[in-house]
């Protein structure tokens, strides 16, 4: 016999379903797509309302909310948000006088001009580091470094304009799905974050590390001032797992120590896995005190035009 006890689940108290809190009903169920007849809109009505499917419809409205009290909505980037080709999509919600501002890092811009100038970009790095050719593309240097070079003494632009505006000079051939063009000749601002020895351009012998690092700086005050306007707007980082999320938790900072409120925005990270540097600097620290993050696991290639797609028709409405 043993001699342990057991619990008497003869005296346990039950209570009816009815009387239980329940977070799922029919209702939030999804429902069947008939693409013969149904609108998107009824694509995404078809969304079971739960989870991250409620979260991004949430995200889609304070998108919209914002623009339409014209507050920002500021994209921040990775450069494989480039690489997987949704800059026809980023270019459409800046046109549409979306996306107010873009912040990305220097790898998107390597990208980005890679596509205007030679409409192709990224390389096989497990092939080209075996022999020491990975990131030695000559063009690519020349172009970006002697950009750089030239605007830190000819001009007061700063790392996205410069580069835009030499693309827009060279008539690149694939400007139209170019954001560095896109944004230059709009006036959007764009701005480019480096960080010294993460870039193919910075192995080269054109690389300027002064005229590198004074754009980019230039760039980092004038996001530092995209900030100050951020109080009840959005702001979306796709992609980057270090450098944006450092380099917003810097900018938001220096934002508010300014004088600016810079709260009670949205945050929303979308990437392919969960980082602790999107979860704490973009998600949850900046938006303490009356804001709210979100946080979007998935391929960029399938999450972003998907969340493109709603804002577009949650406008219409």
């Amino acid at each position: 016999m043993t001699k342990f006890k057991r619990a008497d689940l003869s005296r346990i108290r039950t209570i009816s379903i009815k009387k239980r809190k329940s977070k799922v009903r029919p209702r939030d169920f999804a429902r069947p797509f008939d693409a013969r007849k149904d609108s998107f809109r009824q694509f995404m009505d078809g969304m079971p309302d739960v989870l991250q499917a409620q979260a991004l419809r949430h995200l889609v409205s304070d998108v919209v909310k914002a623009r339409k009290r014209h507050k920002p909505v500021v994209l921040m980037m990775g450069a494989h948000v480039i690489k997987v080709g949704l800059a026809p999509l980023i270019i459409d919600l800046v046109r549409r006088n979306v996306i107010t501002a873009i912040a990305m890092n220097s790898a998107a811009a390597i990208h980005d001009v890679e596509t205007a100038m030679w409409g192709q970009t990224s390389e096989d790095v497990a092939a080209n580091i075996l022999d020491g050719r990975f990131g030695m593309a000559r063009e690519t240097g020349e172009l970006i470094n002697g950009t750089l070079h030239d605007a830190m003494r000819g001009s007061d632009m700063g790392y996205g304009e410069a580069l835009g505006s030499r693309l827009l000079e060279l008539r690149a051939p694939h400007a139209d799905v170019s954001l560095l063009c896109t944004c230059t000749s709009l006036g959007i601002p764009l701005t480019v974050h480096a960080a010294i020895g993460t870039d193919i351009v910075h192995q080269q012998p054109t690389m300027d590390g002064a005229a590198t690092g004074e754009l980019t700086f230039r760039d980092f005050r004038s996001f530092c001032e995209t900030c100050k306007g951020l109080s009840r707007g959005v702001v979306l980082n796709v992609g980057s797992a270090v450098i944006m999320p450092e380099v917003f938790l810097k900018a938001l900072t220096v934002a508010r120590n300014l004088g600016a409120s810079a709260r009670g925005f949205t945050t929303a990270v979308f990437d392919m896995n969960v980082h602790y540097r999107p979860t704490m600097n973009v998600q949850i620290r900046p938006t303490q005190n009356g804001g709210r993050g979100f946080y979007f696991a998935g391929h960029h290639e399938i999450m972003f035009p998907l969340f493109a797609a709603m804002i577009k028709n949650a406008m219409l409405e």
